[in-house]
């Protein structure tokens, strides 16, 4: 009798190369640099990108918008509450996780955007993941309404929410009043979006949105981690700006950008937060901020609610960064924000651009390929600070001019 041949086995390891190799012939394999910051002085920092010890730099895409990591205040905060209660939160919030850190830092956030209630996350996109996905499941037959360029966490939420999602071209309202009169008036609606889109850098029309919302009786939730600590007289966000946030039902933020630090929230009224804190997993199941981080963020978000120097330190710095730019001829996109998007379209050249920065000139930014932002439109994202001067940006100008030309690559019309 013969035996039966066994099934050729899996080659796991091509598989997983194959993966690779792909993204290496797109162009589109990502290096992480090692960096340092330097304490007190950023954008200086160290990057050590070979052999030869640790090499100076200007850091140039840090969304560390207002330099607040390095905020004595903040540094402070964060030395006080290690040495008060030492260095990690001991759980979840439910089980030993629970401080007055935390407690005292969702008071603050709340009060930042007029809302009841606020809860914290360990980052912003576990804030949009959970909070999206939970909010959609609570409703039988919700429809969400999501601007085709949101955030990838936003996306994963609505996904996991398994609820039925209808994409309206970006900050169209035309569109979106469209798919708004087309669903059943009687099912329950959520629309999902951005106040600033951080690689296009513009901005939503919040009011034009929250009056669609009203007229179909939809639910509203924005994504304001790009702006919070940014605009607004207190730093609550382009919402806060407009005076638009008593109309949102659920803003959400981040603590790991213009405050610095790291974590995510959302902001609302006390019911909903209190829905997302008993029913969402991404809250319930794992370990909460470290107190120290809290501490730091908490001193942070007081600071900038009481000081405008950043906030005018920084748009005056993104002002100066697109006018030389422009005056130079090199193709920085049109934006209204503090993000200063550079145009390359191709993820090789964007690479090798971002590359020749660092090893000639000692400027660090990233490229930002495919899938963050649409084949074809890979570009550099410059973020100018309050600490970023004239000199730096004159010699980041010069540094693009002569790679632009070096590359022989298209400059703005």
């Amino acid at each position: 009798m013969s035996q039966e041949s066994s099934p050729p086995a899996v080659d796991y390891s091509r598989v997983f190369t194959q993966a690779i190799d792909r993204l290496h012939t797109e162009g589109r394999y990502r290096v992480f640099i090692e960096i340092l910051r330097n304490k007190g002085s950023y954008p200086n920092a160290r990057c050590f990108a070979g052999h030869n010890g640790p090499k100076p730099i200007t850091v140039w895409c840090s969304n560390d918008y207002l330099s607040m990591g390095q905020h004595p205040d903040v540094i402070a905060a964060m030395e006080e509450a290690l040495h008060d209660v030492g260095a990690g939160s001991g759980g979840t919030r439910n089980i030993g996780g629970n401080t007055h850190y935390h407690v005292g830092l969702e008071r603050e956030l709340a009060d930042l955007h007029g809302k009841e209630a606020a809860l914290l996350f360990t980052s912003g996109y576990v804030s949009n993941e959970a909070t999206l996905s939970t909010l959609a499941r609570l409703f039988p037959g919700m429809i969400v309404f999501s601007d085709e360029m949101n955030h990838a966490s936003m996306i994963a939420g609505m996904r996991h929410a398994g609820c039925e999602k209808r994409i309206f071209r970006h900050n169209d309202l035309a569109h979106l009043e469209e798919l708004l009169s087309q669903a059943d008036p009687t099912a329950p609606k959520m629309i999902a979006f951005e106040s600033v889109y951080s690689m296009d850098a513009d901005i939503a029309p919040i009011a034009a949105i929250c009056d669609l919302a009203d007229k179909y009786n939809a639910l509203t939730y924005l994504d304001e981690v790009h702006a919070v600590g940014m605009y607004g007289p207190r730093g609550g966000g382009v919402s806060e700006r407009e005076g638009q946030a008593h109309r949102l039902t659920v803003i959400e933020g981040t603590l790991g950008k213009a405050f610095g630090v790291m974590g995510g929230y959302i902001a609302a009224d006390r019911t909903v937060i209190d829905v997302i804190r008993s029913y969402a997993p991404g809250f319930i199941f794992t370990t909460s901020l470290s107190p120290v981080l809290v501490a730091g963020a908490l001193a942070s978000v007081k600071h900038l609610k009481a000081s405008s120097v950043e906030r005018e330190g920084q748009h005056a710095a993104a002002a100066m960064l697109k006018a030389m730019m422009r005056d130079a001829g090199l193709p920085v996109m049109g934006s209204t924000t503090h993000i200063v998007p550079l145009m390359v379209g191709d993820p090789v050249k964007a690479k090798k651009i971002s590359d020749i920065l660092l090893a000639e000139y000692g400027v660090y930014v990233q490229p930002i390929n495919y899938p963050t932002v649409p084949r074809g439109t890979e570009r550099l994202r410059f973020t100018p600070g309050p600490t970023h001067d004239e000199t730096m940006m004159r010699d980041l100008v010069h540094a693009l001019c002569e790679i632009w030309s070096r590359l022989e690559l298209r400059v703005a019309a």
